[in-house]
């Protein structure tokens, strides 16, 4: 009998009236059912955060810290266990779960670090100017107020944390939305947070139906909302609510520039491995996964069959499989949407290089050149296997293809150069540029986020944390400095 994963009410383990099926997107067998709650429940869940907001606020740091610890610590006790998990209800392959878990430690890690030196609050000195004398200004920073996250499937143990650890770092109540079909694995940070002495009310992990949820985006006590998903749903959640703080996380389709001083053999076999790895890494479902390489010409007759034959060298297969690189899709419909997009882009005179087959929800890695500008893959943000590959001259034609987009979330740029990063980083219109490596590196505790449709905003520990309070100033009169 299949055992139903209990959610989370103000901290408290609960059910509801009905179930939601979790399955493998590998072989369709039922993972798990999580309950969900009902509008009552999810009702108590908000009054219970609204009312304790100020008691959570006044709690010490050091309980904060000491609950982030807490979790962060179970979490390296129990990675095997929470990374089949992870990898049973999403299909990512059992190395990348890993991987996962363990970046999902440093997250809770981080933010106990940060929720002891948060908000020490900063003086200044108010005398610059005359009218100021014996005046001292002390700024420090307070929570918006209960916070709304609502975390995507594709990293269901690790953005659901991104959400919820600044948040309890910082002392705001939050409410925790996990994505429907990848409920298990923040329904478990529940079970780990429920082990601490947070108080009631402070938190809750509510797999509500995508349906149900225009009512709790306008519900006024939740001030703040942190999304992550697609641009559509992003923006429509703000469009409803203009009044409330949104940080949105939405897509991208990551640029790899490749310039002409990446040039020895080496240089291009590294290149060819790292856009292969992370074009692919997580079915190509990451904001942040190689879409597109732009390539100088005087490297790209060089380059272009290595990443082919790198690209082909990926093992797609059962993902609990160790040697397994890339499992399948979220479900059989979005595979089928990939495949629809690549067609599109041969019969518009695309080349296919390696790939372009489906099975059920797996779409084997793939490989287009010379796709034309206007096909929805050279637009639109894949979320899938497929990585295109495109000739350009010189330096400032590659920015200018990379800036082509109405995305801007992060570019790589492969450079030995100096003073070429410092270029890069100056033209390119996203919000990271990651020089001599893939566009898909992210560090947990750097700031996070893009610019133009890729969203608003920041993530990364400490600059959520930011985005969840704001400054509000103290003028002491009287005084002798």
């Amino acid at each position: 009998m299949t055992s139903i994963h209990a959610f989370w009410l103000a901290g408290r383990q609960t059910t509801g009236e009905t179930t939601l099926d979790v399955t493998s997107p590998w072989d369709g067998r039922l993972v798990g059912k999580a309950a969900v709650p009902t509008d009552a429940q999810v009702e108590e869940a908000v009054a219970a955060a609204y009312a304790v907001r100020d008691e959570f606020a006044a709690t010490p740091a050091h309980v904060r810290a000491a609950a982030l610890d807490h979790v962060s610590r179970r979490l390296v006790e129990r990675t095997e266990e929470i990374a089949q998990l992870i990898s049973a209800e999403n299909g990512k392959p059992i190395k990348w779960a890993r991987g996962e878990v363990g970046r999902a430690v440093s997250v809770f890690r981080f933010a106990a670090e940060e929720a002891r030196r948060f908000n020490g609050g900063e003086a200044q000195r108010l005398d610059t100017d005359a009218g100021g004398q014996g005046r001292l200004a002390f700024t420090r920073r307070f929570s918006k107020g209960v916070v709304l996250g609502i975390a995507p499937f594709n990293f269901p143990l690790n953005l659901c944390a991104h959400k919820i650890a600044p948040a309890i770092a910082v002392g705001t109540p939050i409410i925790l939305k996990p994505a429907p079909a990848t409920p298990l694995s923040g329904l478990l940070i529940g079970e780990l947070l429920a082990e601490t002495e947070l108080p009631a009310g402070s938190w809750s992990v509510l797999p509500v139906a995508n349906e149900k949820m225009p009512a709790l985006v306008q519900d006024e006590r939740l001030p703040v909302i942190s999304f992550t998903g697609s641009d559509k749903v992003g923006y429509a959640i703000m469009d409803s609510v203009p009044r409330k703080h949104c940080t949105l996380e939405l897509g991208g389709n990551g640029a790899a520039v490749v310039l002409g001083d990446f040039s020895t053999e080496a240089d291009l076999d590294w290149v060819a491995a790292r856009v292969a790895t992370f074009s692919n890494y997580q079915g190509g479902q990451s904001c942040i996964s190689v879409q597109r390489v732009i390539a100088d010409a005087s490297v790209y007759d060089r380059l272009l069959p290595k990443i082919v034959e790198a690209v082909g060298g990926q093992v797609t297969g059962d993902p609990s499989d160790p040697k397994t690189d890339v499992g399948p899709l979220v479900n059989e419909d979005a595979a089928k949407r990939v495949e629809s997009w690549v067609d599109e882009a041969v019969q518009a005179g695309a080349q296919l290089l390696t790939g372009g087959k489906r099975d059920g929800a797996t779409y084997a890695p793939t490989v287009l050149a010379d796709v034309p500008a206007d096909v929805t893959i050279a637009c639109e943000e894949v979320f899938g296997p497929v990585m295109t590959v495109t000739k350009v001259d010189g330096e400032q034609a590659a920015y200018d293809a990379v800036n082509d987009s109405k995305y801007g979330l992060q570019a790589g740029v492969f450079t030995h150069d100096l003073q070429t990063a410092f270029r890069a980083h100056r033209a390119l219109e996203v919000g990271g540029v990651v020089i001599g490596d893939a566009p898909s590196y992210r560090a947990d505790q750097m700031p996070y986020g893009g610019v133009k449709q890729s969203g608003v905003g920041r993530e990364g520990v400490r600059f959520a944390m930011d985005d969840y309070t704001y400054e509000r100033v103290m003028v002491l009169t009287g005084i002798e400095l």
